[in-house]
């Protein structure tokens, strides 16, 4: 019997891995090179043979199914990893108040901006991009950021995800902002990357840059988001999209986009 695996993350041609059944046999081809066991006969048009043991081709078949189960799993930081309402709205409204256009004067008018890219919102609104974030890089972050909490369910989710995924932050905060945070918590391990506003300000392209990056498909990539524009985003690049409830935006305001998941526990992670 032959067992045929499909895996993208090698190389980004498809290639194929083959387990014949009771033969000390397995071969590997990527692009041109094949790799094989028993005779090691070369074969100039194929490679070169390589002779494996059995425990070796067992074990390279484990590696190879592995990397093709896994997902990537890419999370936004602020509302869903860690609780930062208070300080993100404080930070901003001080930051519109400095370059003289106080565009947010509610809670509401806050989230609004998070109902698209953030940074394209705003600019929307007639926001000089490069005035905010320079009145941003000059308000002082150690006291605001002290005050930022982790949303602690998730975490041992975290810790579980992790084990057999690839796990990833993608978010409109600065990427050292995030280093420390979660470095506070002893939590910088659970991801491979980080991409912060500082990497650049879509996360269309981010999430399309961590796909390259690990090379995952699009079916089996996933964006944990909080607010209507992580999904449009997530949506714009074709990756799963999976909504918390326990976020910026509300249950109610996050049906309204369809997510393909719209989960009310960190632990409903696990089910995906």
């Amino acid at each position: 019997m032959k067992k045929i695996f499909d895996n993208t993350l090698l190389t980004n041609r498809s290639y194929l891995f083959s387990l014949l059944n009771g033969l000390d046999t397995i071969t590997l081809r990527i692009k041109r090179l094949t790799i094989g066991t028993m005779s090691g006969t070369h074969r100039p048009e194929m490679g070169v043979m390589y002779p494996f043991s059995l425990a070796t081709s067992s074990l390279f078949g484990q590696i190879i199914w592995n990397n093709t189960m896994q997902k990537l799993f890419l999370f936004d930081f602020d509302g869903v990893l860690v609780d930062s309402l208070d300080v993100y709205e404080r930070r901003v409204k001080l930051c519109l108040e400095k370059i003289g256009t106080p565009i947010v004067q509610s809670r509401d008018d806050f989230l609004e901006l998070f109902e698209d890219n953030f940074y394209e919102g705003i600019v929307k609104k007639g926001i000089d991009l490069a005035a905010f974030m320079n009145a941003s890089r000059a308000i002082p972050t150690k006291d605001d950021y002290d005050q930022i909490e982790l949303f602690a369910p998730i975490f041992p989710v975290l810790h579980a995800l992790k084990k057999d995924n690839i796990l990833t932050v993608i978010s409109s905060n600065v990427s050292s902002v995030i280093h420390v945070i979660l470095s506070r918590y002893e939590f910088n391990g659970c991801f491979r990357e980080v991409l912060g506003a500082d990497f650049g300000y879509s996360k269309e392209e981010k999430i399309l840059h961590a796909m390259n990056l690990f090379r995952k498909e699009r079916d089996r990539t996933y964006y944990v988001g909080d607010t209507i524009g992580d999904i449009k985003e997530a949506r714009m690049a074709g990756v799963k999209t999976v909504a918390v409830t326990w976020g910026w935006h509300s249950k109610e305001k996050l049906e309204t986009i369809n997510p393909d998941y719209l989960i009310e526990t960190p632990d409903d992670l696990l089910k995906i």
